[in-house]
């Protein structure tokens, strides 16, 4: 590890070099290159850096204590930093493993959210619509952009299908954990006789991609136009104004209809169909990765659950870290980051025994 910690602090000082070179900086798609480089490597350089003069303080206060000469009032003093030394350079050990393991390519990336109802009929479009406007309200706490790119409603508030699109930096680092079946505990607004339910719900959740990044023939996809259906502003339903593309080499589906605009409708599409394109082609590359995917989100049935939304007891409990948490409110209204951050320690553990 510490090889390639010393490669990579001699690589940033060359490209700290290189970056204040009038020639470089000529070139500026060069320069932009050593920059992102040089951007990527200095959290690691500098945690590094922290490291190595945590050692060196450690191996001088040894070396001081070995002296001998001092009374004992001192002596102590000595051995508390000594104590607080040795705890920063194993915090600092840590944080480096932490550092080096591979980042996922697509963590800094927007994300596409698709939530679909399940099992347990209107009280499963209920919860769905619940858990869409949990991820908005979240998304709205971290200051993200939040825009729905198709919705299905019910009659009552409920939402049968929706797409959202989330941006922000780093917003795919942290909501890929969200994938697969939620499932809620509740009496519904529907139920008379006051008995619980058990509903699900799936979350999907996929990275935007750029357009070269997929390799999307125009020709592969049918795109036909119809008119809206469901709740809707004025014209929503008197205008050809949704669209559904069909890629007929994968069969994937995509429809958009959330606004008046065809043309804008269709860019929306084309956008949703390059990210489950993408995410095709990532699980054709990892077998693995394809397993554990299917298996987080599932069919909406009840039993294949990631995460159980419990009113009656007020609790959320996620399956996988085994962590439950008494704030169901609070969670709903977007306040999802303890769960998620449980999750993020959980992935960097299983990676580090790996790495």
């Amino acid at each position: 590890m510490f090889d390639k910690l010393d490669f990579m602090d001699e690589k940033y000082h060359e490209l700290s070099l290189k970056v204040s070179d009038p020639a470089v900086i000529a070139d500026q798609e060069n320069w932009r290159r050593h920059v992102k480089e040089m951007s990527d490597m200095e959290p690691i350089v500098h945690q590094y850096q922290e490291y190595k003069k945590t050692k060196d303080d450690l191996a001088a206060t040894k070396e001081m204590l070995g002296e001998g000469g001092m009374d004992e009032e001192m002596r102590e003093l000595v051995k508390e930093e000594l104590a607080e030394l040795e705890e920063r350079l194993q915090t600092s050990s840590e944080a480096l493993r932490i550092l080096l393991i591979p980042k996922d390519p697509n963590d800094e990336k927007n994300v596409i959210i698709e939530i679909r109802a399940g099992t347990g009929g209107e009280e499963a479009a209920l919860f769905a619509g619940d858990l869409l406007r949990m991820y908005l309200r979240y998304a709205e706490r971290r200051n993200w952009k939040s825009e729905i790119m198709d919705l299905n409603e019910t009659g009552i508030g409920g939402v049968k299908e929706v797409v959202v699109l989330i941006r922000g930096r780093g917003a795919y680092s942290r909501l890929k954990y969200e994938s697969g079946v939620h499932r809620v505990q509740r009496v519904p607004e529907t139920e008379s006789g006051g008995r619980i339910h058990t509903s699900a719900a799936t979350v999907a959740v996929l990275p935007e991609v750029d357009d070269v990044e997929v390799d999307l023939n125009p020709n592969d996809v049918r795109v036909d136009v119809y008119r809206s259906s469901g709740n809707g502003g004025q014209s929503v339903n008197t205008t050809d104004s949704a669209v559904r593309l069909t890629h007929e080499p994968t069969g994937i589906v995509v429809t958009c209809q959330d606004e008046k605009s065809q043309l804008k409708n269709k860019d929306k599409a084309f956008k949703v169909l390059r990210a489950k394109l993408y995410d095709l082609k990532l699980q054709e590359q990892n077998q693995e990765v394809s397993e554990i995917r299917k298996n987080q989100v599932g069919s909406g049935d009840r039993s294949e659950r990631i995460r159980t939304y419990n009113f009656p007891q007020g609790r959320v409990s996620d399956h996988r870290i085994g962590l439950t948490i008494y704030k169901l409110d609070y969670f709903l209204d977007g306040e999802i980051d303890e769960i998620i951050d449980g999750l993020i320690t959980s992935d960097q553990a299983d990676k580090m025994r790996n790495f």
